[in-house]
């Protein structure tokens, strides 16, 4: 497996132009499935808004179980969660093994539940704390560890795998939408090295509440169903200091259509011409479950397209459904990287095993959003000697990703080299794509505009603004070119702080250029407004914010959880009551553990 390296630490806006001569297209790959940031947060395109709540719900006992995943790959043949290396199988059957005493329901998702069919009468079972962390079974459920591989800050690190995470399986709703439940600190699986396959409630509560806060934003992601207290202590080492502590346990599960990542395809390539068979195999299972319109294309659908570069042929998708399926997945990766960049989300761990195949955020450990802008900013003490996974370093990181997931792809001789560059081309283009227009939407202007962008994130980072607080102040900013040189700024005073006279003159003119443009856009400044803070929200998860909830949780009081919780899940309204869940962070969030963590959980 060997990488293929690349090292720009240009800022997202340029960066990959300079990675790639992009021969930029009018049509793009006409069965993807990533035209807008929300549409993957639900299967096939299902908008977020389509969830109702007049389907029949259901118990527990009488969810609808089907275990692909379990009857169609092949299997490792022990059952014990003895930690060796698993070869040639896609997952290893394990039971959770997780110790409780007294557990307890700390908060729990309506809107996941909406999706599962799941009575809301449920949650108020004695033994839901039980099912739920992994201490009494599921009926119906089948649980496994997923077996998988992947490249961490850029190095290959061999077989990974669910070293504490078991799902229970995959429920199909009501509206036939498969959606895998994992129960996430749940005890010991095969792949679960030298650890104790737990989690503590510090590093869960940041779980599920990330997972559904992105979700608010209409960014794809995994979800989060329910989080419990085991009344168990993990002991755990934050910052391998050698000082561990006894911390209490906590499960999360943790809902997708699907888990799958690159390292779930990686592994099986590593290991050579024996497993080289079922990366071909998951990647059948992936396109039937998964990417049901590419099985289902045919030549009617001219995916046709010349790579742009003399003397050579189109690359024709209809021919090969894995290439298509990696332009696709090239893609999804793209749009959900510009959406990351767009919140000023920093997942803080990008490596190849928690890279989804279908375009969604997973795995919260070490991530940050933007407080003050920073594009070197990285959540992760692990990153801090390169900053590999900073903010500015995320575009590129997917396409360094994606470059490995392809190589996989063609050493199982699923795709060819043409089709492979096609498919880096496409994630180049489709990111830069979504990222301007999504820029264009936070500044209220009809088009991109890059000077003026560059020059305003330029403005930001020499100024460490609020990134969130300042693009919903922006939209307070009038087209009106007699406003005053005294008075322009006053929209955004709140966010432009302790800056010199120098700096106001660079803001000043800045905002007049801005106005200019405003004025010929010919929208008015109400509609405007209302345009863009419907992509600019007022809340984000800062770290601060999930910090303050954990001290709470952690003396046995979960009402903040609950609290924040509602908080995020409306990201974009004003929420009169609740503007402290909008404040810049306090000093004492700038303390290590709050600011910043490790991938220690």
């Amino acid at each position: 497996m060997s990488p293929v390296v690349f090292t720009s630490k240009l800022f997202p806006s340029y960066s990959l132009y300079k990675l790639f001569k992009f021969h930029r297209k009018t049509t793009s790959f006409s069965v993807s499935t990533t035209t807008t940031t929300a549409s993957m947060n639900t299967p096939s395109g299902l908008s977020v808004n389509s969830v109702t709540t007049d389907a029949l719900k259901l118990s527990l006992e009488d969810l609808n179980w089907d275990h692909s995943f379990v009857r169609e790959l092949p299997a490792d043949p022990r059952t014990d969660f003895m930690q060796r290396q698993v070869h040639h199988a896609c997952y290893s059957k394990v039971s959770p093994s997780v110790r409780v005493e007294n557990p307890q329901l700390v908060a729990w998702s309506e809107s996941v539940a909406e999706i599962l069919d799941l009575d809301h009468k449920e949650f108020e079972r004695p033994d839901f704390p039980l099912l739920f962390s992994g201490a009494s079974p599921l009926v119906g459920g089948l649980p496994y560890a997923q077996c998988y591989g992947g490249h961490q800050f850029g190095m290959w690190a061999g077989q990974l795998g669910d070293g504490r995470a078991i799902t229970l399986g995959e429920l199909m709703n009501s509206k036939s939408q498969r959606w895998e439940l994992q129960l996430k600190g749940a005890g010991k699986t095969p792949y679960s090295r030298f650890a104790d396959g737990l989690a503590v409630l510090r590093s869960s509560i940041r779980e599920f509440l990330c997972s559904e806060a992105i979700h608010s934003l209409g960014i794809p992601t995994t979800r989060a169903l329910s989080l419990v207290t085991t009344g168990k202590y993990v002991m755990r080492d934050m910052f391998y200091d050698g000082n561990p502590k006894d911390e209490p346990g906590a499960v999360v599960c943790r809902v997708a259509q699907s888990f799958l990542r690159f390292g779930s395809f990686q592994i099986h390539a590593a290991r050579g011409k024996e497993d080289l068979e079922i990366v071909k195999v998951l990647a059948d299972y992936t396109i039937r479950h998964h990417f049901p319109h590419i099985e289902n294309m045919s030549k009617s659908d001219s995916l046709s397209f010349s790579t742009g570069q003399e003397n050579d042929t189109a690359v024709d998708l209809t021919s090969n459904k894995y290439a298509a399926w990696v332009v696709e997945v090239a893609e999804r990766t793209a749009s959900l990287i510009a959406s990351w960049q767009g919140v000023g989300f920093t997942h803080g761990v990008m490596n190849t095993d928690n890279m989804s195949v279908l375009g969604l955020t997973i795995d919260y450990g070490p991530f940050g959003f933007l407080d003050a802008f920073d594009p070197s900013y990285t959540p992760n003490t692990t990153d801090l000697p390169g900053r590999r996974y900073c903010f500015a370093n995320q575009p590129d990181v997917g396409l360094w990703n994606i470059a490995q997931f392809i190589s996989t792809l063609s050493s199982a001789k699923l795709i060819n080299e043409k089709e492979a560059n096609y498919a880096l081309e496409r994630y180049g283009t489709k990111f830069m794509d979504d990222y301007q227009t999504i820029m264009s939407k936070k500044v209220g202007l009809p088009k991109y505009n890059k000077q003026l962008i560059s020059k305003l994130l330029n403005n930001m980072a020499v100024d460490k603004v609020d990134y969130t607080n300042f693009f919903r102040l922006l939209s307070d900013i009038k087209a009106d070119s007699t406003t005053s040189d005294e008075e322009l700024l006053g929209p955004l005073k709140a966010a432009l702080l302790d800056i010199g006279q120098e700096r106001k003159e660079a803001w000043i003119s800045w905002v007049r250029i801005y106005i200019e443009e405003l004025s010929r856009s010919g929208v008015s400044d109400e509609e405007r407004k209302a345009s863009m803070n419907s992509v600019n929200p007022k809340f984000i998860l800062r770290n601060y914010l999930c910090q303050s909830a954990i001290d709470m949780a952690e003396q046995g009081d979960f009402e903040e959880v609950r609290r924040l919780l509602k908080v995020i899940e409306s990201p974009y309204d004003e929420q009169p009551g609740m503007e402290k869940y909008a404040q810049l962070p306090p000093a004492w969030a700038n303390r290590p553990g709050v600011c910043m963590l490790s991938c220690s959980s």
